[in-house]
Formats: structure tokens, C-alpha cells, sequence
């Protein structure tokens, strides 16, 4: 299987940064897209960032020019850097996975356990 586990989240005052890490480990054959959702109490989990396997990228308007996702495909680890912090940018960030664990294996879904950001003066 592959386990998710991020870290780099906390409280920040407004107009701040903050840099999220995800490293994948356990039984990797193959990691496709990773990603980078959140969710705010009381609303739905949505889509933060999004990065292929070789660099391609997508953004929400919500967070175009403020965050940015890479990845280190050697350390099998993806980052979130998250400029410009807003107070609506509070939320639990989950990391997000494509990953086949075996090669005889079908490419499955996998999520981190979450990591709180909290964005308040």
C-alpha cells in the first residue's frame, strides 16, 4: 500500500506563507498525479493544486498566483508553497495520490491524514 503523510501546516497571520510537504512511501510502482485538496468546516472538499508526472500543472482561480505545487519524483514528495495567505485559506490541506502500488496492480486513489492551516492576525 501507500501512505501519505504531509507536514508543514499551522497558523499564519494574513499575507503570509507557508510550505506544505507530502511524502509518499510503502509500495510504489508507479505515482501518477498528485494533488493538493482542502477542506473548511462546513464546506466540501475541494481541489487546491494539481501536478502530472512530468510537471503539468492546474490551479483553482481561487489560488492562481498565489500557490504553487512541484515535485521531487527521486523523493517521491510534492509541495505546496502557498503565498498571499488569506483568512478563506483556512482549512485542513489533504495530499492526494495516483499511485499503482505493484506493477500487476491497478492505479488506486490514495489520501494523507490532513494538516491544519490556519490563516488569522
Amino acid at each position: 500500500q501507500v501512505h501519505l503523510v504531509e507536514s508543514g501546516g499551522g497558523l499564519v497571520q494574513p499575507e503570509g506563507s507557508l510550505r506544505l510537504s507530502c511524502a509518499a512511501s510503502g509500495s510504489i510502482f508507479r505515482l501518477n498525479t498528485m494533488a493538493w485538496y482542502r477542506q473548511a468546516p462546513g464546506k466540501e472538499r475541494e481541489l487546491v493544486a494539481a501536478i502530472t508526472s512530468v510537471g503539468s500543472t492546474n490551479y483553482p482561480d481561487s489560488v492562481k498566483g498565489r500557490f504553487a505545487i512541484s515535485r521531487d519524483n527521486a523523493k517521491n514528495t510534492v509541495y505546496l508553497q502557498m503565498n498571499s495567505l488569506k483568512p478563506d485559506d483556512t482549512a485542513v490541506y489533504y495530499c492526494n495520490a495516483q499511485a499503482q502500488p505493484y506493477m500487476w496492480d491497478s492505479m488506486r486513489n490514495y489520501w494523507g491524514q490532513g494538516t491544519q492551516v490556519s490563516v488569522s492576525s
